[in-house]
């Protein structure tokens, strides 16, 4: 075949390409150290899921760094993974996000994260080493394609076709011979790559020597005269942003769910054994006192949640106003004795100590326990199991951690940890059981509820109970536990997280009064108080001043999420080893303490105005008699001091350097603080950063606004409120919960309209730029988690296209080992029984019931089995099913001899005999609602014959998610993943 007869159109929707699956016939031959040329090979580059090269005759890898392709098919995904699927040789192809091709009569495809490709009909060859670039043809065709901008290459290319034959010259030909191996057309159609923009290189090597139209060489002393300055800048330029675009993708997170998780089970099993317990005589006095039992444990919750908030708050109090005061004196003795060093060896060697305690404690008994537990609780909440969530384990390292985290002067709060608090304590009180880390036995105290539905609903008031408390906001935490947390709600689960609510406000108020020295007033309902502003009013002409600052709000949170986001999956990547995680808190503990003593020594603002505060620490520093630094009102505070400083402290006690210094440097420690492997919450550190530059606002509207000066001034502190609450809103994204939570702290109604306006515009904003906080720590921990609206975009989808297909059956008489290979064997958590005819299981048959993996085992574990000829034991009974609860059985643990697996297995009085089915064509829609409302676990799909052909799970929903930035909407379908 000659080489002009060979033509290649090349445009970026035409099929042109083929994939040789046949025994290739070789034709090696070495190319010094560099490579092999080969025949017959397909190349196949998946770059962020656009396919690269496959050729129809020939083509010749060359990798120039370390290693050889021949005679194989590849198939390299840049982002994380490489695959290789080879004929007779392997080799991975790697130079650097590059390619390196030599070829004879293909289509070449180079790609160097431009928009530049070379396409060849004879011959090409490119090199990249060092940013340079080699380009040797020989009686070929050369086209450059801009795919996405009018990018501007460092040559011209006539586009005339027969001065583009005399535009280069080759400098090295190669003499090798080729054995060309042509595919048939249908095998060119069934391997044809989908159309999509290719893409292309930008670096130049400057072995090649490049022709003028004349036909003279250019010189490289001509090409730095006609392009030198224009060139380098833009080579340069091209060059820093490949290596941030590079930077992007590895620090890009692919968004997965994770397989571990599974569904808690809110679907009453209705087998033969819950019907003989209902049939008892004494049904009805069991009800009753199952009635009492509730609004029992939810009083207790609720009391001592607020006996938790009260002494985690009396405790911070306590040692950190040692800690402040011991600093206050060095400082003050060595600003006048020259030994500043001591202060700050003395700030950093207590943060350090501290931090690594409270992280180890969090790091080696209970990971779960880290952050403020939020996004966890909502994740359980809406049905997901999570291992260790609200186990006691886990409520010690969370209450531990958060005060050794606050005396270790991280940028945090107590608040959020509370709900976590609370919501391992409703557990607890709950199921009446408590398991001991140390024995690892479990103490039964009473016999309590042992289901997730009842247990989901005591959660929901614990979480409630836990930010009433910190707020002293009942109706607020009502709310976010509705809002934020909770999927499944009732009007009388409505009332009784109320009553926990008001239980855990009234008796943190009560117990924090008694602290205080005043136990009649009751003048400290919550941890965090705004209280009361002298004057918290608002004129019409200010709402254009608040809507600017919620749009503020929005975009500072939006960074907020994008900074932590990038941080977090840093984290995840290269901060595994659990020595790794405590030395990075207390990294972030020593860089705290540094910062606030550096920003302490060296800003030297002084003001006369007394704090808000009586017990508030301040330190002289040099200021005259009478005055104070501004700066060591902010730092020598813990995280609410400071909120409470910013809020009512006197206008004129923070300049606007100070606040302008304050709110950089707290807005990155606060980053960089969230989602460190400690217990903090977020709350405080967002109210901190929106008080201080809403209190610049207020500055500004005293500098540019005529009028009564002193009125203005007197309301500084309203602008610091309403950017506290921009703040709080464009990063959690929540509204309705905030704007009572933060009406009920400054116990203003009136002023509710402009604090729910900032949230919601905040929250707007945010939306347009990325998700919320606790939305991302889900999507980054990959949780299965369902929204409250089935995904838009996603009619088309039925059930027969989300399914897992063949569903894997039980029949109502099976054997032992068949149930123990199937245990072993998949990860299901519930299987259909049908009523097979023997062991047969190749036909089809009608579905009987549902039995679940946890039933499976306690059956295993009980050794409910007999041979075939004997009757099989009765003994185990619904209590010995709860007996097991939350204590996750493992097949492997069951130990089943091979005797026993010939045994045969009666399921029928174990079974859910009336399973919830659909058809294959139910709709996406309607699947999500029947999913989302009954808080199914499984869902089986059967035929037309009423014979189960496949299953639906909650990860099967929760894979489609809906995302919306920059006014676009799109549907991804996320992977199921391992890890």
């Amino acid at each position: 075949m000659k080489l002009s007869d060979i033509l290649i159109n090349i445009q970026d929707e035409i099929d042109i390409l083929c994939r040789t699956e046949t025994s290739p016939q070789l034709a090696e031959q070495e190319i010094g150290d560099i490579g092999t040329k080969s025949n017959d090979i397909l190349v196949e580059w998946d770059r962020d899921d656009d396919t690269g090269n496959e050729c129809e005759y020939i083509l010749d890898i060359v990798n120039v760094k370390d290693n050889i392709v021949k005679d194989i098919l590849i198939k390299w995904e840049r982002d994380d993974d490489i695959v290789y699927e080879p004929k007779e040789n392997l080799g991975e192809l790697n130079t650097h996000d590059n390619i390196v091709n030599r070829s004879k009569d293909i289509l070449v495809e180079v790609d160097t994260h431009e928009n530049i490709v070379k396409r060849s009909k004879d011959i090409l060859v490119k090199e990249d080493k060092d940013d340079k670039l080699v380009i040797e043809p020989r009686d070929f065709l050369v086209e450059e394609i801009d795919d996405y901008s009018n990018t501007e290459s460092d040559y011209d290319i006539d586009e005339d076709e027969e001065n583009r034959k005399n535009l280069l010259e080759v400098r090295r030909s190669s003499s090798h011979d080729f054995t060309v191996t042509k595919v048939t057309d249908s095998e060119q159609r069934n391997n044809a790559r989908s159309a999509s923009r290719l893409p292309s290189f930008d670096t130049i090597d400057e072995q090649t020597e490049f022709l003028q139209a004349n036909g003279k060489p250019i010189t490289p002393t001509d090409t730095l005269t006609n392009n030198s300055i224009t060139a380098l800048l833009s080579n340069k330029w091209r060059d820093l942003s490949k290596k941030i675009r590079d930077y992007g993708e590895k620090t890009r997170f692919r968004k997965r769910i994770v397989s571990k998780w599974e569904s808690l089970n809110y679907d009453t099993i209705e087998n033969e054994l819950h019907w003989r317990e209902k049939e008892k005589p004494n049904t009805k006095r069991q009800l009753t006192l199952q009635f009492v039992h509730r609004w029992l444990i939810v009083f207790f919750i609720g009391l001592l949640t607020a006996v938790l908030a009260a002494a985690v708050h009396i405790l911070v109090e306590k040692i950190s106003h040692a800690k402040f005061t011991l600093i206050q004196s060095f400082l003050e003795r060595c600003s006048k004795e020259s030994c500043l060093y001591q202060p700050f060896f003395i700030w950093i060697g207590i943060n350090l100590s501290v931090t690594c305690l409270g992280s180890a404690l969090v790091v080696y008994l209970q990971p779960k326990a880290a952050g403020s537990g939020i996004p966890l609780i909502k994740s359980y909440l809406n049905g997901v199991k999570i291992p260790g969530l609200l186990t006691l384990e886990c409520f010690v390292a969370k209450v531990a951690g958060v005060v050794m985290s606050i005396l270790g002067g991280l940028a945090c709060g107590k608040e959020g940890p509370m709900a976590h608090g609370g919501s391992i304590i409703a557990a607890g009180l709950g199921r009446g059981r408590v398991r001991l880390p140390c024995k690892n036995k479990r103490v039964s105290l009473y016999e309590g509820f042992r289901d997730d539905r009842e247990i989901r609903d005591f959660v929901s008031a614990g979480a409630a109970s836990g930010v009433s408390a910190a707020f002293g906001a009942p109706v607020g935490g009502t709310l976010f536990s509705v809002e934020e947390a909770a999927s499944f709600w009732s009007q009388s689960l409505t009332w009784r997280v109320f009553f926990s609510a008001m239980i855990s406000c009234f008796f943190t108020n009560l117990l924090l009064s008694v602290f205080h020295g005043t136990p009649n007033q009751l003048s400290a309902p919550g941890l965090v108080r705004f209280n009361v502003f002298p004057n918290l009013s608002f004129d019409l002409i200010e709402i254009p001043v608040f809507l600017i600052m919620a749009v503020v709000g929005g975009l500072i949170g939006a960074a907020f999420v994008v900074l932590n986001y990038k941080l977090t999956v840093f984290r995840n990547r290269y901060i595994k080893l659990r020595w790794l995680k405590v030395i990075e808190a207390g990294a972030v503990a020593v860089v705290t303490g540094a910062a606030s003593f550096v920003l302490i020594v060296s800003l030297s603002q002084c003001t006369d105005k007394e704090p808000y505060d009586d017990h508030a620490i301040v330190a002289q520093m040099g200021c005259p008699e009478g005055q104070h630094h501004s700066m060591s009102t902010i730092f020598l505070a813990t995280p609410e001091g400071c909120l409470k400083a910013l809020l009512h402290d006197p206008y004129g006690s923070f300049g606007p350097i100070t606040l302008s210094v304050f709110v950089v440097v707290f807005f990155f420690l606060a980053v960089w603080t969230y989602g460190l492997n400690v217990s903090s919450g977020v709350f405080i550190p967002c109210l901190v950063i929106g008080a201080a530059w809403g209190r610049l606002f207020g500055i500004a509207v005293v500098n540019l606004f005529p009028g009564d000066q002193e009125h203005f001034q007197k309301e500084v502190g309203k602008y610091a409120l309403i950017g506290a609450a921009s703040q709080l809103g464009g990063v959690l994204r929540t509204t309705i919960s905030l704007t009572v939570m933060i009406v009920e702290c400054t116990g203003e109604i009136t002023f509710g309209l402009p604090i729910m306006i900032v949230l919601m515009i905040s929250k707007w904003v945010g939306d347009f730029i990325s998700t919320g906080l606790y939305d991302m720590n889900i999507e980054v921990l990959g949780l299965p988690l369902l929204p409250w609206d089935p995904p838009a975009l996603c009619d088309n989808i039925k059930a027969s296209d989300i399914m897992n297909s063949p569903a894997c059956c039980l029949n109502k008489i099976e054997r032992v080992g068949r149930v123990v290979d199937l245990l072993r064997n998949e990860t299901f958590c519930g299987f259909p029984v049908v009523n097979a005819k023997g062991l047969e299981y190749s036909k089809p048959s009608k579905i009987r019931g549902l039995i679940l993996r946890s039933q499976l085992l306690v059956l295993l574990k009980h050794k409910i089995f007999s041979p075939d000829s004997l009757m099989q034991p009765d003994s185990v009974r619904l209590k010995d099913f709860r007996k097991y609860y939350l204590q996750y059985l493992r097949i492997q643990d069951i130990a089943i001899s091979d005797e026993e697996r010939d045994y045969m297995m009666d399921l029928r009085p174990y079974i859910t005999p009336n399973p919830y089915t659909i058809e294959p064509s139910f709709s996406f829609a309607r699947l999500f609602k029947l999913f989302r409302g009954l808080g199914l676990r499984h869902l089986v799909v059967v035929n037309d014959c009423n014979e189960p052909i496949g299953m639906i799970t909650r990860k099967d929903l929760a894979k489609f998610r809906v995302e919306s930035k920059r006014g676009l909407v799109k549907v991804e379908q996320l992977n199921i993943e391992d890890k």
